[in-house]
């Protein structure tokens, strides 16, 4: 079991059970998954950089990405139904627990002028951040990474509220800027 989640079970699950004073057990929320997904606009010009995007992508999520395509053709920006836009990859269980771990212990100290994401969420439990480039991740070679792509990060919960959400993944350890 990861170090995470024999937290969640043991620490967090009591703590927002007495916050929120859940009659259920089962009404405690818990995280359901993370997606990380990659638009790589460039792709349409040059083949090779979502190759660079799919190793990258890999090595930071531990499983391998989907690519993701065009569904129509937009004259506009080129593009041509079936052209590879983007990736995805959903984490669950162990990984998406273990990739929190590492996130908020080890990326988010790396990145840039970092005071804390936004306490803004989707209102429905889920919150969802971006990330300006891949590089403050521990698992990338720098040498071999040939340009900055950002990323969005998706933390799925259980919760009702975005309240409950966001308390969670307090507890869980992901930081959030501090209110004056």
């Amino acid at each position: 079991m990861s170090r995470l989640k024999k937290r969640y079970e043991e620490e967090v699950r009591e703590s927002l059970k007495k916050k929120f004073s859940y009659q259920n057990p089962m009404n405690i929320p818990e995280l359901k998954k993370i997606i990380i997904s990659m638009g790589v606009a460039e792709a349409v010009k040059d083949k090779n950089i979502i190759q660079d995007c799919v190793k990258e992508l890999t090595l930071i999520s531990g499983q391998k990405p989907i690519v993701t395509r065009a569904t129509k053709s937009v004259a506009n920006f080129k593009l041509r139904e079936g052209q590879a836009v983007g990736l995805k990859v959903t984490i669950r269980g162990k990984r998406m627990y273990e990739f929190l771990d590492r996130f908020s212990n080890i990326v988010c100290p790396r990145i840039r002028d970092f005071r804390g994401f936004n306490k803004k969420g989707d209102g429905r439990g889920s919150y969802s951040l971006g990330l300006p480039d891949q590089q403050m991740f521990p698992e990338l070679n720098l040498d071999n990474v040939k340009r900055d792509q950002g990323m969005n990060i998706t933390f799925v919960t259980t919760a009702k509220k975005e309240e409950e959400c966001l308390e969670l993944l307090t507890q869980l350890g992901l930081p959030y800027k501090r209110e004056n």
